[in-house]
Formats: structure tokens, sequence, C-alpha cells
């Protein structure tokens, strides 16, 4: 396999009518370029495993406010229940009779964003969290809403435009702009959940990646963190 070659050695900007960023700004990168004829729809379901599916389904039907769409018994092993999330897409379940319990920190975030807790990573090859698409004019009556039937929610959390390792007008046209406006709480099985309303496009930048060293192709590594040492 031939070695990635770093071609730009700051963020790509993108344009605003791009069907694919991922696709366009690796494809400027020299890593792949889309050429399969695939075409995606989006989401048609996200799969999680729960501990009670009774306690999962009172909370996303009667709290979350989402609809059963379908359930059904997998003899031998468990069960698989269907929520529908909108426009299309789905939140699926797992009940599993042998499943290992949760690890917190691990499999998902320990902490909810906002909260002051803690970080919020979890391991390699976890679902960090969900978030669900709302409108910006009903997200404070969301939370207010999820708070009133008994939900532990985040404060509203404004999410500014992010530019790193741009020139300063462009830092200057994302400081005080928010992006997104959201909340955070858990569900009973310990999974983030997030209520996400877009308040402006945003900004079309996408930095370079690191390497799982955390590593940049230019030799830089993500703003505000150390790189590791080098070995020889």
């Amino acid at each position: 396999m031939n070695a990635t070659k770093c071609v730009h050695d700051k963020p790509v900007k993108v344009a605003a009518n791009t069907v694919s960023v991922a696709t366009t700004v690796i494809s400027k990168w020299g890593i792949m370029r889309d050429e399969s004829g695939i075409e995606l729809n989006g989401l048609h379901h996200l799969a999680l495993v729960c501990k009670d599916m009774q306690r999962t389904v009172d909370f996303y039907t009667n709290k979350v406010g989402l609809k059963l769409k379908k359930g059904f018994d997998l003899p031998g092993y468990g069960q698989h229940f269907f929520f529908d999330m909108g426009g299309g897409s789905e939140l699926a379940f797992f009940w599993f009779n042998d499943a290992e319990p949760a690890q917190p920190g691990v499999a998902a975030a320990k902490h909810i964003v906002g909260s002051r807790q803690g970080n919020i990573s979890s391991a390699h090859g976890s679902m960090n969290h969900v978030a669900f698409s709302v409108d910006a004019d009903k997200i404070v009556a969301y939370r207010e809403q999820l708070v009133a039937r008994g939900v532990d929610c985040s404060a509203l959390v404004d999410h500014n435009d992010v530019v790193t390792g741009s020139d300063a007008n462009e830092y200057a046209q994302a400081q005080n702009k928010p992006w997104l406006q959201s909340f955070y709480f858990l569900d009973p099985d310990g999974i983030m959940l997030e209520f996400c309303a877009d308040l402006q496009p945003g900004l079309a930048l996408v930095d370079l990646p690191v390497d799982a060293k955390g590593i940049k192709c230019n030799g830089s590594s993500v703003t505000g963190v150390t790189p590791p040492p080098t070995t020889t």
C-alpha cells in the first residue's frame, strides 16, 4: 500500500454546495477519490444495546417522544426494537441475554458534554453519542419538557464555529457566532444523547486529520495538545 502524501498543510476550504465534504476534502489530500458509484441516502438506522427493553421503550417513547415503530424477538438470544427518529431514519436497540455490563468511558462516554464532571472520551470503535436534529426555535422548550419529565439535562451549549490553523480574518468570522446549539442527557443505559439545532451553515473549513499517534501529515498536532515524544 502506498504511503499517504500530505498535499495541503492547512485547513481546506470546501464549496458550500459540495455533495460530500469528506470525499471532496480527502481527494484533495490525495488519499482517495469517490469513484465507487455508490450513492448513500443518509442514515437508515443506528443500532445500540440496552439492559432492559421495557425501561428503554418507556424512556424513548414517554420522555424523549419517539414513536415505537417495530419490535420482535430474536429466538434464543434477544430482541430487536426500532424507534422512528424522523427524516426516514430509525434508532434501534438490541437486548441480548448474554450481553456484558455497560462500561462508561469505554463503550460510551463517561460524562455528558457541559456537565463539568470530566472528559467525554470513549474507546476506539465506540459509539460516543447520538444527536437528534431539532428546530432552533423549539430546542429551549424541548429541554424544559425533558427536565419536567425527570430527565437530567445539561445547560444549553452554544457551539461556536471552529477555525484552527487559519488566518486571523477567518478566525474573527467565527467568534461569537454559534454554529450549533444543543443540550445533552443520558438514557437509562448511560448512552449520551443530544438534541441539536443548526443556527447557521458555519464556515466550510476542514482541518488536517491526525494519525493514530495524534500527528497531522504536516508534523503538527491537534491545537492545544502536546504531541507524544518520538521514538527511535
